[in-house]
């Protein structure tokens, strides 16, 4: 089993950011679905407590990303954005229920070309 040492600086960054994400997804969107009737100061607390989860995360995520793996700070918001829409596309579809649409696709190639555009001169 690999310890966390023998993990690349890089692979702790992106993991961090994926599970900090499915946290984000679930405080930003989670609600519509479990807090439908809740009033919107319940949902926004709820939400809160699930954000900040994500952000004992995401912090550590960036520092190490930044500080350790010589990521820039441009590369690892188009990271974050890439995981974003990883993450957010199966919860719409599974979780919310809500109809695949194309146009994830097509968003899906811009992020290619932002990430191709943002990594380029690394």
């Amino acid at each position: 089993m690999p310890t966390l040492q023998s993990i690349p600086l890089s692979v702790q960054t992106v993991l961090l950011l994926i599970a900090s994400n499915v946290f984000m997804t679930f405080a930003w969107y989670g609600h519509l679905k479990n807090l439908a009737t809740a009033p919107w100061y319940t949902a926004a607390f709820v939400s809160w407590g699930i954000a900040l989860a994500e952000y004992l995360l995401q912090v550590p995520a960036n520092r190490i990303g930044f500080q350790q793996a010589g990521f820039t700070v441009g590369q690892l918001k188009i990271i974050q954005e890439v995981i974003t829409l990883s993450v957010f596309v199966p919860f719409a579809v599974f979780y919310l229920r809500e109809p695949f649409k194309l146009d994830y696709l097509w968003a899906a190639l811009c992020m290619v070309g932002a990430v191709y555009f943002i990594f380029r001169s690394a």
